[in-house]
């Protein structure tokens, strides 16, 4: 359910910002095929189901939408490092102030 929640939510979200729903849909399907694939490593590494694995957790998840859609979006190698770097720390501190409100059952 997750997976489709976040697709439709960049969906929805793209032409707020100026984008195309389309970019939309494959940001939202790229995004969650990252976090698949960062749980596949994750099980080859024998890593228990939602333990942390700092960087592994979300790089994949903001890499791989960004590297499909840099044509698209005239995306610069800088463009690409700092989208990442936000969507790194963003997460890790969305994370713990869901934590702290109840919200999550761990604070990554």
């Amino acid at each position: 359910m997750r997976g489709l929640q976040a697709i439709l939510v960049t969906t929805a979200g793209a032409p707020l910002i100026g984008l195309d729903w389309k970019i939309g849909v494959l940001v939202g399907v790229l995004a969650m095929m990252g976090d698949l694939l960062s749980s596949f490593i994750k099980r080859r590494f024998a890593m228990a189901s939602s333990s942390q694995a700092t960087g592994l957790d979300q790089i994949p998840e903001s890499l791989l939408p960004v590297l499909v859609c840099r044509g698209a979006l005239t995306l610069t190698v800088l463009d690409i490092l700092v989208i990442i770097l936000l969507f790194f720390v963003g997460e890790v501190l969305l994370s713990r102030l869901l934590f702290r409100y109840g919200l999550r059952d761990r604070p990554y």
